[in-house]
């Protein structure tokens, strides 16, 4: 790793439960209080099985019925739901497989609009191809080895759906095994292990820059007058042991310079054979403390940067930024202390 430093609301359990194949209306409004019931079984659907993402899916998923105008809650619906999440890690997986996501959409969105409409106030009904989704979901968490219901599981589900999810894959080109394909590289062998993993995935990308790509790319200025430290640099990372350098200095004395003159010496094969086709990634401490309100959530992140940089079994050169931010970051929000 490579340093510097300046100048020395979550919704109550709500189960969803399948018995007599209604939506309630408060279901509608408030992601606290759904109740899903289908006839014939006792199997509950609840919060505690999902993680977040898929549990904001599944609660959207008859909003966006009702926005229809259609009664029964299907797997298009779900679908659009994940589709439509802030940062999305379905339209992930589906550029991860070399589909058009904007083709998926679409799609979604024509198939929507070819089913049956409703006016009144009729309830909502789960369809039976959307609770056959969500026990083949389950299916695949179990296969893999997770503890909770993702985003993941459901995408997956979805892909061997007879009615929808095999029309669009032949929409955009894309087939099943390209699929699981693209969910394995994402997850990058993690696990599922608490309700917060799919903003654990894929974490350098969401927060660091690639610099050895900007530095390809010529984006980068030229570094003038600091080629002893950029040297200096290169050798401690070039050893086996204690081979992490912190630079320190007052602002604006070219800290942040000397790691983008490292990723051009990088690209140009100006570095000893042990960092040659290196990355150098800026991890942006701004982003990583942003929206991290509660102790541990913080921690979360960062651990999953560190988690991917050591994985990449020394590919990855990570460097961090006014690093001095990093004690005390992170909320102390729901607690003292």
């Amino acid at each position: 790793a490579l340093a510097s430093r300046g100048a020395l609301a979550r919704s109550t359990d709500a189960p969803m439960t399948t018995k007599t194949k209604v939506f309630s209306k408060s279901a509608r409004r408030s992601r606290a209080s759904v109740v899903v019931r289908a006839d014939g079984g006792q199997k509950k659907i609840s919060q505690n099985e999902f993680t977040e993402r898929a549990w904001e899916a599944i609660v959207l998923a008859p909003e966006i019925a009702q926005n229809a105008s259609q009664q029964i809650v299907e797997t298009e619906h779900l679908c659009k739901a994940l589709f439509e999440q802030k940062d999305s890690f379905a339209l992930r997986i589906i550029s991860e497989a070399k589909g058009d996501p904007a083709a998926a959409a679409g799609f979604i969105d024509r198939f929507i609009a070819r089913q049956p409409k409703v006016t009144g106030g009729a309830q909502q009904v789960l369809g039976r191809h959307l609770e056959a989704l969500v026990e083949e979901a389950r299916q695949q968490k179990a296969a893999m080895g997770d503890d909770f219901v993702a985003v993941e599981h459901l995408v997956l589900a979805i892909v061997k759906d007879d009615r929808f999810g095999g029309a669009m894959l032949a929409e955009i080109g894309v087939n099943a095994n390209q699929i699981e394909g693209a969910v394995k590289t994402l997850r990058k062998g993690s696990n599922v292990t608490d309700q917060g993993a799919e903003g654990k995935y894929e974490s350098l990308r969401r927060y660091a820059r690639d610099l050895t790509a900007e530095a390809r790319a010529g984006r980068l200025d030229p570094v003038v007058g600091r080629d002893d430290e950029i040297r200096r640099t290169i050798q401690i990372l070039s050893r086996r042991s204690k081979n992490n350098p912190v630079l320190i200095g007052e602002p604006g004395v070219g800290k942040t310079a000397i790691s983008e003159g490292l990723a051009q010496r990088i690209v140009s094969g100006d570095v000893p054979a042990s960092l040659q086709g290196v990355q150098v990634m800026s991890l942006d401490m701004g982003l990583l403390i942003a929206g991290a309100k509660f102790r541990g959530e913080f921690e979360d992140r960062l651990k999953a940067v560190m988690k991917e940089v050591t994985d990449s079994d020394g590919g990855i050169i990570l460097f961090i930024d006014e690093i001095h931010t990093v004690v005390g970051a992170g909320g102390s929000g729901g607690g003292g202390g």
